[in-house]
């Protein structure tokens, strides 16, 4: 099997994806009947964090634990990521060493200079550009709820940031369509998403209208990580941006909705509507491990009958 990257969500097709989710429910199956499943046995996972996480370190690490490999965890603080060396020269050395590597890192273009570099798969744990693994877990917690993406409509209010390209490359690959309502200023950038053509996503000024109809509404926190600095601007710019329980009312009665996490209640949404009935985002933090397992399962071991 020729070496395989994972950097954006459009570097896999609607066939590897489908094949994924398959994978990704029995993997979650096996889990829940704590069946063993380890098929990694002697394979070990390099995380890389320049930014920090609680889930996506969880995922990943109890991941790889749970498919019987090994994790080995670096920050920029004990690594020579943070300091001189070139990410070139790092990628080089680690991939001689591991059999697998996460980074979760400010721009796209390390992450694209460490997999040229490396002997071994690399993913992409979020970038300030796409955070594909997240989408992934989105999707099949979408489809576990309520079957299959294709042809629904995810309503996405806020930020448009690398949930936002992520989507956008995810329903341009799948058949769905995006509604976008973002503040003035904090538009998504088509250029970044490196979209063929417009067809899957409309803009909307008003998120309310963003949300008529949709089968899924999402949403993200106002400042990502690395915008610290802009925190009292985006405050003020995104505050009719707030999901609140009368957006819910205009998507379709059995909408879903969905936050990455962590999320500031009050702020991108209501506390009413990420606790309330429609909300899987319990779910959807969970299944990050289970998709992530079925990722490294197929980027080490290709389709497995």
């Amino acid at each position: 099997m020729s070496l395989k990257h994972y950097l954006q969500f459009s570097d896999f097709s609607a066939d590897e994806y489908a094949y994924l989710f398959a994978r990704a429910a029995l993997i979650k199956h096996k889990f829940k009947a704590y069946e063993k499943h380890h098929p990694l046995v002697d394979r070990t996972l390099a995380m890389i964090f320049e930014k920090a996480s609680t889930r996506t370190r969880v995922s990943f690490e109890a991941g790889m634990y749970q498919l019987g490999g090994s994790v080995v965890n670096l920050t920029t603080g004990d690594s020579q990521l943070g300091r001189a060396e070139p990410i070139e020269d790092s990628a080089k050395v680690i991939s001689r060493m591991v059999d697998l590597v996460m980074i979760r890192t400010f721009g796209q273009d390390k992450i694209v200079a460490f997999a040229a570099n490396s002997r071994v798969p690399v993913i992409n744990g979020l970038t300030n550009e796409f955070h594909p693994c997240q989408i992934l877990a989105d999707i099949f917690t979408f489809i576990e709820h309520r079957g299959s993406i294709t042809g629904k409509t995810v309503a996405w209010v806020g930020d448009g940031n690398n949930m936002a390209n992520t989507w956008l490359q995810a329903a341009e690959i799948l058949g769905f369509k995006v509604h976008v309502s973002t503040p003035s200023g904090y538009e998504i950038d088509q250029s970044v998403a490196g979209l063929r053509s417009s067809d899957s996503y409309k803009v909307f000024k008003d998120p309310m209208d963003a949300c008529r109809g949709a089968d899924l509404v999402t949403t993200d926190v106002w400042t990502s990580m690395g915008y610290e600095a802009e925190n009292e601007a985006r405050r003020k710019a995104f505050a009719d941006w707030c999901v609140d329980e009368e957006m819910m009312k205009v998507a379709r009665p059995d909408a879903l909705f969905m936050h990455c996490l962590p999320a500031h209640r009050g702020e991108e949404v209501q506390a009413e509507v990420i606790d309330g009935p429609q909300s899987v985002v319990w779910d959807e933090a969970e299944n990050r491990m289970h998709v992530q397992k079925a990722l490294m399962e197929y980027l080490l071991l290709g389709r497995v009958s």
